[in-house]
């Protein structure tokens, strides 16, 4: 296994990078295609996926993000390219904060992740990545709550992205939006 690779980005694409290393290009599927720069030395953590029909690397500029896949890529129902898709739109740490506060809401956002994926994940990884259970359902009862009461889904989501309160009621957390929504 090759845990990462250290060289200079020789080429850009859509959703990969190639990395010559010692003049022998490594092309890998990356989240964030815009954290890199041609010419530019870079260390990439990597993971490599070896299926029946295919074999490919996935590259990280964090240790941390690599961790979050590898969390991801092991919910039922989720593969590699899903979970790379899905991190595209976000960050490590607002995944993490979303599976400890039970935001569904926030992951059912991601490209590439619905409301059963979103439920599975905090189902599956509320204990390993944070430590803690709670119900997933929360986030989707404040959403609904604050949907009937007339504010736009856009601002909802934006604002449950933001709360992290694992041990907090659903009152509590419709609390907390409506004061950051009446702002």
């Amino acid at each position: 296994m090759i845990y990462f690779l250290r060289g200079k980005v020789s080429e850009i694409t859509n959703d990969s990078v190639v990395l010559d290393v010692r003049d022998v290009g490594y092309q890998f599927l990356v989240s964030h295609i815009d954290e890199y720069h041609l010419g530019e030395d870079v260390l990439v953590y990597t993971y490599n996926v070896v299926r029946e029909d295919e074999n490919y690397l996935v590259g990280f500029k964090s240790t941390e993000e690599r961790d979050v896949f590898m969390s991801l890529i092991k919910v039922k129902g989720l593969g590699p390219k899903t979970v790379i898709n899905a991190l595209s739109a976000t960050t490590p740490q607002d995944v993490i904060n979303a599976i400890s506060s039970n935001n569904v809401a926030f992951l059912k956002k991601l490209p590439g992740l619905g409301a059963k994926a979103a439920g599975q994940i905090i189902l599956d990884l509320k204990g390993e990545l944070t430590g803690s259970k709670g119900n997933p359902k929360q986030y989707e009862e404040v959403y609904d709550a604050l949907k009937s009461l007339g504010f736009k889904g856009a601002a909802i989501d934006r604002v449950l992205a933001t709360i992290n309160e694992p041990n907090a009621s659903t009152e509590d957390i419709l609390r907390i939006a409506l004061s950051k929504l009446k702002k």
